[in-house]
């Protein structure tokens, strides 16, 4: 992908998608798994990379918790969540020693600490470094915390041939973003997913987001409203609970795609809790076809690439 980027472990990646939002607790992970499995029942071989440090979900909402990150010549390999190796994961969540443990990052370069361990590149005579801090030249780039941590995620991840890597990120558009975009950038990623919910207060610190993407080159796919109003699990109405139409207004006064409105459902919400396919398993529920319409969309904007 890319002349600049040259070979390496993203080079048989056709789409990068980033998942973005300027607010914490819209449902990011819940649109990157949900896009990722819609994605992979249209056919496509898609892999997450979770770097929500603070709050890794992907691992439980796919039902990988607890699974060990494994090394081949080529790096890391990444969790796969079926047999057909449709769907695989990095995240932060592998790396953790205890999943009760809180990750402290602390100083202006966010210094990693011994909560997290990092398994080591297939050269390294060490085998596992306690932290960023120790790195030993043929592993871990030497500049410490979050920074690194994505590089490392970049460089030695063994993809293999994915069709899209959608990208969980943390919230805001402070220094992790700026991280994450700078190590995806000679990649050429298709572009980002901005999640926001209805309320007010959520759309303008979305906003900051889209305005982060303008100056960072970053294109926007479109805006998706998620918590839009909530479906009674036993007649079927729609109460707007949060309100409804803040980002499809958002996407209006931005000048980008308004991708479509997803409900609080309780299939959506318990399939997430016991790591189920809710795209395979609830086709009927009334999140179904936003969540569909949203993938859809996102595949038209795709444009054919070489692997």
């Amino acid at each position: 992908m890319g002349t600049a980027a040259g070979p390496g472990n993203l080079a048989g990646v056709r789409h990068i998608l980033l998942v973005l939002s300027g607010k914490g607790g819209v449902g990011k992970s819940t649109i990157s798994a949900e896009l990722a499995l819609a994605l992979r029942h249209a056919g496509k071989k898609v892999g997450i990379l979770d770097v929500d440090l603070c709050g890794p979900s992907i691992p439980r909402m796919l039902r990988a918790q607890g699974r060990a990150v494994h090394q081949c010549d080529g790096g890391w390999v990444p969790v796969f969540v079926d047999q057909e190796q449709s769907i695989s994961i990095m995240s932060v969540g592998f790396l953790l020693e205890n999943p009760d443990e809180a990750v402290v990052w602390r100083g202006p370069k966010k210094n990693g600490n011994a909560a997290v361990r990092l398994p080591a590149s297939p050269s390294c005579p060490r085998g596992t470094h306690e932290s960023m801090r120790e790195s030993c030249g043929s592993c871990a780039p030497s500049a410490p915390g979050f920074s690194a941590l994505i590089k490392q995620f970049v460089s030695d991840v063994a993809w293999g041939q994915l069709d899209y890597l959608v990208v969980d990120t943390p919230p805001g558009t402070s220094d992790e973003h700026m991280a994450t975009v700078d190590a995806l950038r000679p990649y050429s990623p298709l572009g980002a997913l901005v999640v926001t919910t209805p309320q007010a207060v959520s759309v303008g610190d979305v906003r900051r987001e889209l305005t982060f993407c303008r100056k960072t080159g970053l294109q926007v796919l479109g805006v998706v409203e998620n918590m839009s109003g909530f479906v009674c699990p036993h007649c079927a109405e729609c109460t707007n609970v949060f309100s409804r139409g803040g980002g499809e207004e958002l996407a209006t006064l931005a000048g980008v795609p308004f991708l479509g409105s997803v409900p609080l459902d309780p299939e959506l919400c318990g399939s997430l809790e016991e790591g189920r396919d809710f795209i395979r398993d609830f086709p009927k529920s009334s999140a179904f076809p936003a969540l569909f319409s949203i993938a859809q969309k996102v595949l038209s904007q795709a444009p054919a690439r070489l692997s």
